[in-house]
């Protein structure tokens, strides 16, 4: 048996097979360059419920080259629609308190018993986030979405240049707890509202009677392009989603033996997390700071 794996496994410099999105027409350039010059606007100020100010370096950051076009594409091409979803998701993330409310001291309760780790890339690069319901500690439904949140925003930071999207692996093993339907209905909206085009796939396994009626309860509010992503008892390994070292040992089949150790996992996750992001920052400040930079391009200069 491979020795036990503690620590989270540092991005891969380039993945095994390329997720490249196809290339851009004419008029989808334009569509891109529209929103990007709305935001960029040296007059520009976010309305938000309570006032109007102007964009955060965070914020013009947050608003790359990929993430417009992210954004068109979930809005069907439609530019005001697009817009409209960038400002309400910029709204959103300042009063959710993403840069400062929600922070690693204040989810950290809900990380002790590892209910959610970040563990491993598929073959196209994209981070895996386990989700395991049977270790639910907390009763708290507004901290554990803000964990949630938390732990998708460190899978964004841990995404290799080039990739997009993260991997849910859901396991219902060991008498899983059901999440609460309000709180099912949050985290969902949350995912389809502010972070569109971040699913690659959620591959779900042990799905038993009653948590099989709770997502059919839930399936009418889960958008078609998300629905198709859903993949139940999934060959992981034989399907080619997953080398077996990057793989989950328990539950999953992989050869990557991991155990949860909360005092080794979580100030290494931190610690990985924080030093990419400040290098991101340091590079699109040196690349100009403003809207509209590639995340490819700022990001091509870290290390795995």
């Amino acid at each position: 048996m491979s020795e036990n794996v503690y620590l989270p496994i540092h991005p891969p410099e380039e993945p095994q097979k390329s997720l490249a999105q196809p290339e851009l027409t004419e008029d989808q350039k334009k569509m891109q360059l529209v929103v990007q010059q709305h935001f960029e606007n040296s007059a520009y100020t976010l309305p938000t419920d309570s006032e109007k100010t102007p964009l955060t370096d965070a914020e013009k950051m947050w608003l790359s080259y990929e993430c417009i076009l992210r954004y068109l594409r979930a809005s069907k091409w439609k530019v005001d629609d697009a817009v409209r979803r960038c400002e309400a998701t910029l709204a959103w993330r300042r009063e959710y308190g993403i840069y400062d409310k929600v922070t690693a001291e204040h989810v950290e309760p809900e990380a002790v018993t590892g209910k959610q780790i970040l563990l491993g890339f598929d073959v196209h690069g994209r981070p895996g986030m386990y989700l395991l319901p049977s270790r639910q500690n907390t009763t708290e439904p507004t901290r554990q979405v803000q964990y949630t949140v938390w732990m998708l925003e460190r899978c964004i930071e841990l995404m290799p240049p080039g990739v997009e999207s993260l991997d849910l692996l859901i396991d219902y093993a060991d008498k899983a707890k059901n999440p609460s339907f309000s709180t099912a209905r949050a985290v969902l909206s949350i995912l389809q509202d502010h972070y569109p085009e971040r699913l690659g796939v959620a591959l779900i396994l042990n799905v038993p009677f009653l948590i099989n009626a709770f997502y059919k309860l839930m399936n009418p509010f889960i958008d078609p392009v998300t629905r198709i992503k859903l993949k139940f008892n999934p060959r992981v390994i034989q399907d080619g989603i997953f080398a077996p070292d990057q793989l989950m040992t328990q539950g999953w089949g992989g050869s990557c033996n991991f155990e949860y150790a909360h005092d080794k996992y979580w100030p290494a996750l931190v610690s990985l997390c924080n030093e990419r992001a400040e290098l991101w920052k340091a590079n699109w400040e040196k690349m100009g700071g403003k809207v509209g930079l590639k995340e490819a391009d700022y990001k091509s200069s870290v290390g795995a």
